[in-house]
């Protein structure tokens, strides 16, 4: 195995990949080898005690292990993969990557520039394809411009508004030679990852704020991406603010705390949504007003005054018109927001959610998760698999009901704990993107928790699992159905179930020929034991449980529908 030299000296295109890997810090790779990139794993081979590489079996699985890698770790994940199919294969995570402001490395192989539009096999224009949905892009065709490329690519990545970047890279710049020398990027022209945040704007968001009779915080991702959590929960406390977080916030605000009022959105909690249609300053930090948390944004918090944080100028005035728009990284502002904060109690206006959950526990919650059905129900084992872990587990879900109702029962402890396909929803994320929480974070429970529909896409996965020795722990809500689409078809649709039952393998015969152990139950009265099972296991090991099949995720604000029409059953 070669050592890392970083002095001056001649290397293939190839080999200054790898080196600009090291000099990145970077220690994990899921890929996947082929033609196009093969100079380039053939340089790993002589890194591999200083470069860990995942073997996935689909580039999406790579895609989404990085995904998940990042997002626990705050690290970008890097991902290899060949041209054309390979490429390709890639994008559907990419997009989801962009749209959840998840930092990539991606590394595609590409034909040899001299066949560059000619059609070559497996060539693909992937610069081209890719453009859309990442956060920058670059072909690169002389060994020489490999490491510029990656510097630019990683500090474009991590700053900012983190995004995924591609690098593709010709195998003939991979096979040249260049003499390697390392700089990293600190800045770019025309390019302001960090702007200058605007301290009249701060003075005047703290004036409405402290002369605010019914203010709400809405907590986005951003505050995540930041490390604002504990800024958060010192505004929140001095001004005594009602807090409600987006999908992808959720984790960055204390659940059990007094002032935590709940999960925004279509399947949110029936406050958070009723409220924002009475209160008088809407706070939002770190959030872009996605249309599954406003719905029909000509009824949305018209009464309100909009106070919106946000590191993306093209977020502001997007979707929601801002009062006062702060630009800038959450974290900074809340800093600068914090002393200008007046100490209130506002117990009068946190009544109101109080009395709502109330409604709520008993209009859906109680009988979600003791439920009187002779069926189990996906509740009451999230909420079990909550109760048992304590709250701890990393989890990672997939897309579909399940991936509603573990947002809604599963409270978070730590920040990062929850990861999911949020803006794409992408089926087929998370048993991979699992992976690679497990890979960053070898120490902690990581829990995959899948529908059988979205299990399905991705379970070539479970192949991965096996190879690299992964201890993820995977629990499959088996409905046989694509539950989400079915609920659509039950509400809207008249029952006309079109295409949505699924006939599904033996899940546990298929994880045992993966060498994974596996248990499969359909009675209550094993539900506690078996995932006292899953999460004492040292190895992988996946957890079946056949759930009631026509069970529907409720509260639900029908698209179209105001948020203050959120239904309850």
């Amino acid at each position: 195995m070669k050592k890392h030299n970083k002095y001056n000296t001649e290397v293939t295109g190839a080999e200054a990949l790898i080196l600009s890997l090291l000099d990145e810090n970077v220690n994990d790779i899921f890929g996947y080898p082929g033609g196009a990139i093969m100079p380039i794993y053939d340089a790993l081979y002589d890194y591999m005690d200083q470069l860990n590489h995942y073997l996935v079996r689909h580039e999406q699985g790579a895609i989404h292990a990085a995904q998940g890698y990042s997002r626990v770790s705050g690290r970008p994940g890097v991902v290899f993969a060949t041209s054309g199919p390979g490429a390709t294969n890639l994008i559907t995570g990419i997009a989801d990557a962009q749209i959840d402001s998840t930092p990539l490395v991606c590394i595609t192989g590409q034909v040899a520039s001299h066949l560059l539009g000619t059609d070559a096999f497996q060539e693909t224009d992937v610069v081209g394809i890719s453009m859309p949905v990442t956060k920058w892009n670059i072909q690169v065709t002389k060994a020489e411009e490999i490491a510029p490329a990656i510097a630019k690519a990683f500090y474009i990545a991590t700053t900012g508004r983190p995004g995924p970047v591609l690098v593709d890279i010709t195998k003939d710049a991979q096979f040249g030679k260049t003499n390697y020398e390392y700089k990293k990027c600190e800045s770019i022209r025309s390019y302001f990852p960090h702007p200058k945040i605007n301290v009249d704007e701060i003075k005047k968001a703290a004036e409405l704020i402290n002369n605010a009779k019914r203010p709400f915080i809405l907590c986005g991702h951003g505050v995540l991406l930041s490390s604002a959590e504990r800024q958060l929960l010192a505004f929140a406390e001095k001004a005594d603010i009602p807090v409600a977080s987006t999908l992808l916030g959720l984790s960055a605000f204390p659940p059990q705390h007094p002032l935590y009022v709940g999960y925004l959105g279509m399947h949110g909690n029936y406050g958070p949504n009723l409220m924002t249609n009475k209160c008088d300053v809407l706070i939002a930090i770190g959030m872009r007003f996605d249309d599954r948390v406003t719905s029909n944004v000509s009824k949305y918090a018209k009464q309100a005054k909009v106070i919106h944080f946000e590191i993306d100028p093209s977020e502001i005035n997007k979707i929601i018109p801002a009062d006062i728009a702060i630009l800038g990284d959450a974290k900074e502002a809340l800093d600068l927001l914090l002393p200008e904060i007046k100490t209130q109690k506002r117990k009068e206006w946190l009544q109101g959610f109080d009395e709502c959950n109330k409604i709520e526990y008993e209009k859906v919650i109680k009988n979600a998760v003791d439920p009187e059905s002779e069926k189990l129900r996906m509740a009451e084992v999230i909420d079990k698999f909550h109760k048992i872990s304590q709250g701890n587990a990393i989890v990672v879900t997939d897309v579909g009901q399940h991936q509603m109702i573990t947002s809604r029962y599963y409270k978070f402890n730590e920040p990062n704990h929850l990861v999911t396909s949020g803006g794409l929803g992408t089926m087929g994320f998370g048993l991979p993107a699992a992976i690679g929480a497990k890979v960053a974070k070898p120490n902690e429970d990581v829990v995959a928790v899948l529908g059988d529909g979205g299990f399905q896409m991705t379970i070539q996965e479970l192949g991965t699992i096996m190879q690299s020795n992964i201890a993820v722990k995977i629990l499959v809500l088996n409905n046989n159905f694509l539950g989400m689409v079915r609920q659509w078809q039950q509400l809207f649709f008249d029952r006309r179930y079109s295409f949505t039952e699924m006939k599904n393998p033996d899940f546990i015969a298929i994880a045992k020929g993966y060498g994974i152990t596996g248990k499969k139950i359909t009675k209550r009265k094993d539900l506690q034991e078996a995932i006292f099972e899953m999460l004492e296991s040292k190895d992988a090991f996946i957890l079946e449980v056949v759930v009631e099949n026509e069970d529907n995720v409720f509260p639900m604000v029908a698209t179209g529908a105001s948020v203050s029409e959120i239904t309850l059953e």
